[in-house]
């Protein structure tokens, strides 16, 4: 395959492929991706200006054919032995969940949140119990995929008294019960005052210690998510066009999901406002030389995926260069560090950040402002995190994004986050990284 030339003319960038020019309007973009069934997209990569005058061939883009399989019954079980396991190891009786991920993650259960509480427990050893008004009993019976009890509560009575009796019916030896970290307030405080003797503990012991592991049909559904928004991105670099706005550049994004079969996004700023780690609200307009920052991803039956890429509109210059470079090396770094037995979270921030100071861009987080990466999975962030203090060791299912940055105010920014899952063997990209600032896909 032919490279790939951005070429300016008469404030419009010219995108050509074996040195055939394809002249990319905004509008004419929006439109083939609103109308057409395919989207004509020529390879991409960030060269230095040259004249073209012959007319552009395109390539149809068609959804992508991904092999795609849900998360099944039995690994659904899987988990809810596990997640008892846990329980009775860690002497907690139940486990409590409002609707939100480690809900549908468990059982594949999802409701939307109000002020009424719909719940489940899940206890230590014995069936699966959920909460719910009385009018919306059809339709949680509907959502229930595990467990066949349904308690519920009419409008006068007190859903904390309901739960409270349920617990007593279950069985508290420990006097222990955990509630999911995300649960809100207000459904914690109205079960303890209904439950005086028990002593209610943070479940993540029970939820992290499931979900942080990812199983292989996990890390295929992640690698599909990745896949996908990476394509996206070759379709948005080939729609930068001087005078774009930010907000120009996110609609194309979810444009080029939606037509390569995905719900996802990917923002950007540019220029000044790219040292903002995550963006300004101002209005930005793209011009030659500024830097692009962009970052996003898609879902893909519930699993995320969360790429940053930093190029330039156009030339690129020795400082852009310069810094882009460091951050490539400090990606590395920690990437590298990663395939070294018992390598810790924190080791591998501090690898990062050992990179970024030696090359004058620290101390510490004065330009590299933010952690090394996060954990990833049905939560764009979750556990556990690469940062100091995190001495948690690296285990194999476990995924994390690798995206180092420096951050100049007043100038611009960089960041290149591509996201990993550990193995037996070591770690493994979901996409490989930037090669350079003028190619951005390996």
């Amino acid at each position: 395959m032919g490279t790939s030339e951005a070429v300016k003319s008469d404030g419009i960038f010219y995108f050509s492929e074996n040195h055939t020019a394809m002249k990319l309007k905004r509008r004419s973009f929006v439109k083939w991706v609103s109308l057409s069934p395919a989207l004509a997209m020529p390879a991409f990569a960030c060269s230095r200006p040259e004249k073209q005058d012959s007319k552009s061939t395109s390539k149809p883009v068609q959804p992508l054919n991904l092999s795609i399989e849900p998360i099944s019954r039995d690994e659904r079980l899987a988990r809810l032995a596990k997640a008892q396991q846990l329980m009775q190891e860690q002497k907690i009786d139940a486990l409590f969940l409002e609707p939100g991920t480690s809900m549908k993650y468990f059982l594949d259960f999802d409701f939307f949140l109000s002020e009424r509480m719909v719940a489940a427990v899940i206890p230590a050893k014995g069936d699966i119990a959920y909460i719910c008004p009385r009018f919306e009993q059809d339709k949680v019976e509907e959502l229930v995929k595990f467990g066949n009890k349904v308690l519920t509560w009419n409008e006068h009575q007190s859903p904390y008294a309901l739960t409270a009796k349920l617990l007593r019916d279950l069985g508290t030896p420990n006097q222990k019960v955990a509630i999911e970290e995300r649960c809100r307030f207000f459904l914690y405080d109205g079960i303890k005052n209904e439950t005086s003797r028990i002593n209610f503990v943070n479940g993540d012991g029970v939820t992290a210690g499931c979900r942080m592991y990812k199983s292989p049909a996990e890390i295929a559904l992640m690698q599909a998510a990745n896949t996908a928004t990476l394509e996206a991105y070759k379709i948005l670099f080939n729609s930068l066009e001087e005078g774009m706005t930010q907000y120009d550049f996110r609609d194309i994004a979810s444009e080029a999901h939606s037509k390569l079969g995905f719900r996802g996004s990917i923002g950007a700023n540019f220029g000044e406002w790219s040292a903002f780690p995550h963006g300004s609200s101002k209005i930005q307009k793209l011009k030659p030389g500024d830097i692009v920052l962009a970052d996003g991803g898609c879902t893909v039956e519930g699993y995320q995926s969360d790429i940053s890429r930093t190029i330039v509109f156009g030339d690129y210059n020795d400082r852009q260069k310069e810094v882009w470079e460091v951050v490539k090396e400090a990606q590395s770094a920690a990437f590298e560090l990663a395939k070294q037995a018992g390598a810790t979270c924190e080791q591998m921030d501090a690898a990062a950040r050992s990179v970024i100071d030696k090359a004058g861009f620290g101390p510490d987080y004065k330009y590299f402002s933010h952690r090394l990466g996060h954990g990833i999975g049905m939560d764009g962030h979750e556990w556990t995190n690469l940062v100091r203090g995190n001495s948690t060791p690296l285990q194999a299912g476990m995924c994390f994004s690798n995206e180092p940055g420096i951050y100049i105010v007043g100038e611009f920014g960089v960041r290149l986050e591509d996201c990993f899952y550990m193995t037996e063997n070591g770690p493994q990209y979901f996409t490989q990284p930037s090669p350079a600032i003028d190619k951005p896909f390996a």
